[in-house]
């Protein structure tokens, strides 16, 4: 039952805030009695059923993120494909201070972030900065249980001018092909739990549908101070597991 939940719960945190999950799912599996690589593994399955289906209903609403979240994808699924290799080589306890790191750099970035467009700058769609980008932020949040939006959403609309719902938008779409690679390399080397990893992933279908659709709602001034409450509320959970 506490998988079911936390999977409802995750999947309306990926819904409305465009991330995979990893970001509050990981340290509530630690704080459940989970080890960091196991927590990893069921996170990273978890994103694969979340991802695709908040992707299939944002698209719906607003196509025109399809083209760069291909090319983002695109770089996600190389990056995440090495997932498999970092995670065996490197020991859990510095895969969480990489975490906080991230989470650190997320709150800081969305702070000092416009939550619209600056009319004064385009936004940029260099498909070769989208496609290293995706690669790098995909090596690196696989190996630590995250789809990767944490860091991307906070540089779409601080470096590239995204407003911040598209670069949520986008973020989620990235997440499928990250999460998707990071499950088949995670797979192979032997590091994945099916069985609870199934369990939280259908449950979040729950709360995806439900995200996207509190989400739409939203002014997006008000969307900022949600996304930065998130961060700040997973980055006190992991650093009292810590």
């Amino acid at each position: 039952m506490t998988l079911i939940l936390l999977g409802i719960l995750t999947g309306f945190i990926s819904g409305f805030f465009g991330v995979g999950g990893g970001m509050f799912l990981v340290p509530m599996l630690l704080l459940a009695g989970f080890d960091m690589k196991s927590a990893v593994a069921i996170s990273i399955m978890q994103m694969v059923f979340s991802s695709i289906y908040g992707s299939f209903l944002n698209l719906k609403n607003n196509k025109d993120i399809f083209k760069d979240g291909l090319t983002i994808g695109l770089g996600g699924f190389l990056g995440g494909s090495l997932s498999g290799i970092i995670i065996s080589n490197i020991d859990a306890q510095y895969l969480k201070y990489l975490f906080i790191a991230i989470v650190l750099f997320a709150i800081y970035k969305v702070t000092f972030t416009s939550s619209v467009k600056n009319s004064d700058h385009t936004t940029i769609h260099n498909k070769y900065l989208l496609l290293i980008l995706g690669f790098i932020i995909g090596m690196i949040a696989m190996s630590i249980g995250v789809g990767g939006s944490v860091m991307l959403t906070p540089i779409l609309a601080g470096y590239m001018y995204y407003n911040l719902k598209d670069a949520s938008s986008l973020g989620l779409f990235f997440v499928i092909f990250s999460s998707v690679a990071g499950f088949l390399s995670l797979s192979i080397s032997g590091h994945m739990n099916y069985e609870d990893g199934s369990i939280v992933g259908i449950a979040s279908l729950i709360g995806v549908y439900f995200g996207i659709k509190i989400k739409n709602t939203i002014q997006i001034k008000s969307y900022k101070y949600m996304i930065l409450s998130l961060y700040l509320l997973i980055l006190l959970s992991m650093l009292y597991r810590l």
